[in-house]
């Protein structure tokens, strides 16, 4: 049988084609490291590395959640530990004016300091993160926490603005985390507090009188409820804290997992890939050769 020139030349170059793509395969990988270049070098690895960069983002996501929202707790938590401070200076001031022994002008100084600390309470209450958002106004983060209306009659000046609707942030598969508190209860304490204030500074006060009593009893009362839940909410927030720390630790355990099972998927095996380039290269070679030998025959020289 007769082979054609141009079919023995085509089949020759076909041949050298495809050695010379093997080769500069295998050399594409040892440049890279990577075993595979094309989703048909390995399909099911393919799928498998696929799945894992998905699952890979999903945990940096979460951490990156986790991460914010570790700071919100902390400055939820600074804040209110200095509402705490507060309260805690505003009962002693009303446990010392509710002693008898205490003259009007004494009770008018006890009052002015009482004042000051009603003012950074409700300043506290308004505080804001560092984008501009009221840290304890619930969902409605754009709106005061506490409002005041000077116009008001005494007792009534202070309104709680906001809402106690929560924000979770997602920072695991299925796993929310709240990201705020809020304070429906402080607005009602400085009220009382603004009531307390003004019964101190009445000329000639007596803390004997039952009305003036009553005053001082019920600020007493509503300050100790609205510390047990802001207490409360402290302990809250450490406890949260921990779980979130609990959840990124797990987080990075399973992310160096799954970057061990990507590189043990992915990651080129030299010295395998060293023996394919040394076969493929003397296969290109031989095949040059070869054509090189037949190309310079002719019918001549086997006569």
């Amino acid at each position: 049988m007769r082979i054609a020139s141009t079919q023995y030349q085509a089949t020759m170059v076909n041949a050298l084609q495809n050695a010379n793509a093997r080769l500069s395969n295998v050399m594409e990988q040892m440049a890279s490291g990577q075993r595979i270049l094309l989703p048909s070098d390995d399909p099911v690895a393919t799928l498998r590395l696929s799945r894992l960069n998905r699952e890979e983002a999903a945990l940096n996501q979460y951490r990156d959640n986790i991460g914010a929202l570790s700071t919100r707790l902390t400055q939820n938590e600074t804040a209110l530990g200095g509402m705490v401070q507060d309260m805690l200076g505003a009962r002693d001031l009303l446990l010392w004016a509710g002693n008898g022994g205490n003259t009007p002008a004494d009770l008018s100084a006890m009052a002015g300091s009482l004042s000051a600390l009603r003012d950074s309470l409700l300043y506290s209450s308004n505080q804001r993160d560092q984008e501009g958002h009221y840290l304890f106004s619930g969902t409605a983060s754009d709106t005061a926490t506490v409002s005041y209306n000077a116009t008001a009659a005494v007792g009534t000046r202070y309104s709680f603005t906001g809402n106690t609707g929560t924000q979770q942030v997602v920072v695991g598969e299925g796993v929310t985390q709240s990201a705020n508190s809020t304070l429906p209860g402080m607005a009602q304490l400085l009220n009382w507090l603004d009531s307390a204030v003004a019964t101190l500074q009445t000329p000639g006060v007596n803390v004997s009188n039952p009305a003036t009593r009553l005053q001082l009893t019920t600020a007493l009362n509503g300050l100790d409820t609205t510390l047990s839940d802001v207490n409360g909410q402290i302990a809250a927030l450490g406890g949260a804290r921990n779980i979130l720390d609990t959840l990124d630790t797990n987080h990075s355990h399973v992310s160096v997992s799954n970057q061990q099972a990507m590189l043990a998927l992915s990651q080129l095996d030299y010295g395998e890939a060293a023996t394919r380039l040394s076969g493929f290269t003397t296969a290109v070679q031989a095949t040059q050769k070869a054509y090189a030998k037949v190309s310079s025959l002719s019918l001549f020289d086997i006569l």
